[in-house]
């Protein structure tokens, strides 16, 4: 199962939008968004391109309201958790959050084989040792809005052998 990885897409609908449909052309079923959405808004677009959206709070909370009910109204497209998720997908047990410092805790238990967050605008995919002597992949998707960041990323996730491939945006402007 492939999938798209995001996050921090702060109001930039579009660019989120663009990052889901190179995804979807690619073969991803689902999304995975790691907060600072802002408005319900920004959403509109990639839901209207038909693939599940998981996604969890930031610290830029913009009208989480607006979100939730977006996503009671969406037919079970939308699956917004609040501060963090727990899934199940493509066979992988996956945490979603949007701190950094909390997905490197997470991905130190061994409870998971990836972890997903957010918030640096920076890129990383990386696999962290855990207690139970294995290795969890942590990847951190960069912003979608490149904001603060030499470029908007979003990442290309294979579940069935955990491969990561990071994806620039190339057809949408650089915001403002």
């Amino acid at each position: 199962m492939r999938i798209c990885i995001l996050s921090d897409s702060h109001d930039r609908g579009p660019m989120m939008a663009a990052a889901v449909a190179a995804a979807m052309a690619e073969g991803a079923e689902a999304v995975i968004h790691c907060g600072d959405i802002i408005g319900g808004n920004t959403l509109r677009a990639s839901l209207k391109l038909g693939l599940p959206i998981h996604a969890v709070h930031g610290n830029n909370l913009g009208d989480p309201v607006s979100i939730a009910r977006i996503a009671h109204n969406s037919d079970d497209q939308l699956h917004y958790y609040g501060q963090d998720a727990t899934l199940k997908m493509g066979g992988r047990r996956i945490f979603l959050t949007h701190y950094p410092h909390i997905g490197h805790g997470m991905a130190c238990t061994g409870d998971y084989d990836l972890v997903c967050c957010g918030h640096s605008h920076e890129t990383e995919v990386r696999q962290q040792a855990n207690v139970k002597g294995g290795l969890t992949w942590l990847v951190n998707p960069g912003t979608v809005a490149g904001l603060g960041a030499p470029s908007a990323t979003w990442i290309l996730a294979d579940l069935a052998d955990l491969s990561f491939e990071i994806r620039q945006l190339t057809n949408v402007g650089t915001p403002a």
